[in-house]
């Protein structure tokens, strides 16, 4: 195996100090531009790199960030809007040569024990948070340890008098006791469905199942809220429109879908949170002989390849995942450089309608 060059390779190659290498490749004062100009150039050419964990260890960064995904790994499938956000994720970080620490874990115990062991080891300088919970521990363990993080999909919050929008004169985004800044990258998963909502129910259908995620994520929650809200707006009752939890697994998604079209009022509409659970759901229908879109009109909150090779085609809220990643990199840097906090809005989806959706039979609807 190829052997790592050292400080003491670059001395010898730049004829100086070891003592001199090190104060100009940590820009340190003590040696002329000229040789600083030199020793780097030498280091670059033997492919030299900082030992990070050396670094660490002398308080200096790592150069990389944590990003910790709780849930179960089977659950993951083949669902892409991850593999997209990591993708704006990594670009970001790439083009400012920053390491992404990546792992998966079962629940969110074992995500916050990851933070604990990352931040005593000092393997990153901040993380990416994921699926915002409510109640969720790990703000305040993020603040216990001065870990700097961005969340990642926290809804916005509601109008004055919600009880969710910071009081007047504190910022939305927040530090935490200790030292952690916490900013964060929002949804407008209201808006999102406000959409859905609007054409499912300007087709006519008034049976509308929300097939929706994990029931204790923040977005799952505000989404089933939003369900409420839209369809109360149209003179809706839970008895018409409603929810029901699921993993976000195909397996669910597709349980899910057989269970209400079991039913004496089966829905004629159906929105899922994810395209898995769409596909899957679609082809239960098939299944089952019910035609989509003649009988059941099919929505998923997630497009992707998957929705738009099924037949039919499946409308589907069509976002900009990748740069959801980018917008939530690009703030954790910006605040492991010394900036403020702050609140970054995402960019609004839109609904794509499709072959999937359409006015309901009368027979659907009597």
């Amino acid at each position: 195996m190829a052997r790592r060059p050292t400080i003491k390779d670059i001395a010898r190659q730049a004829g100086v100090s070891e003592s001199a290498v090190s104060f100009a490749l940590n820009d340190r004062p003590g040696v002329s531009q000229d040789t600083r100009a030199r020793i780097r150039r030498v280091a670059e050419e033997l492919g030299w790199q900082p030992n990070s964990a050396a670094r660490a260890l002398s308080g200096e960064r790592s150069g990389a960030v944590g990003l910790v995904l709780a849930r179960p790994a089977h659950t993951l499938g083949v669902e892409s809007f991850f593999l997209q956000l990591v993708s704006g994720i990594q670009e970001v970080l790439s083009a400012a040569r920053t390491a992404l620490l990546f792992q998966v874990v079962e629940d969110i115990d074992a995500e916050c024990a990851v933070y604990r062991r990352w931040w005593a080891e000092r393997r990153v300088d901040g993380v990416l948070v994921v699926d915002p919970r409510m109640r969720d521990p790990r703000p305040a363990l993020l603040g216990e340890l001065g870990l700097p993080a961005v969340t990642i999909g926290e809804p916005e919050p509601e109008p004055a008098g919600g009880g969710s929008s910071p009081a007047p004169g504190v910022p939305a985004a927040a530090v935490l006791p200790g030292s952690a800044v916490v900013s964060s990258v929002r949804a407008d998963d209201a808006g999102a469905m406000a959409q859905v909502l609007d054409h499912l129910h300007g087709l006519g259908h008034r049976r509308i199942v929300h097939i929706a995620g994990l029931p204790g994520l923040a977005h799952t929650v505000r989404r089933m809220d939003s369900l409420r809200t839209e369809a109360a707006r149209r003179g809706l009752g839970p008895d018409q429109v409603r929810s029901v939890v699921t993993d976000y697994s195909d397996a669910e998604g597709a349980a899910a879908t057989r269970r209400v079209l079991a039913e004496p009022q089966p829905p004629t509409a159906l929105v899922y949170d994810n395209d898995v659970m769409a596909v899957a759901g679609s082809a239960v229908a098939a299944e089952l002989g019910i035609p989509v879109p003649g009988r059941l009109s099919v929505v998923a909150w997630d497009d992707s390849a998957l929705c738009r090779v099924t037949h039919p085609r499946l409308t589907a809220l069509v976002r900009d995942t990748a740069g959801f990643g980018r917008l939530a990199a690009e703030e954790l840097l910006a605040v492991l450089a010394g900036g403020p906090p702050g609140v970054r809005i995402s960019e609004q989806p839109r609904l794509e309608p499709r072959e999937s959706t359409a006015p309901p039979s009368a027979h659907t609807e009597s």
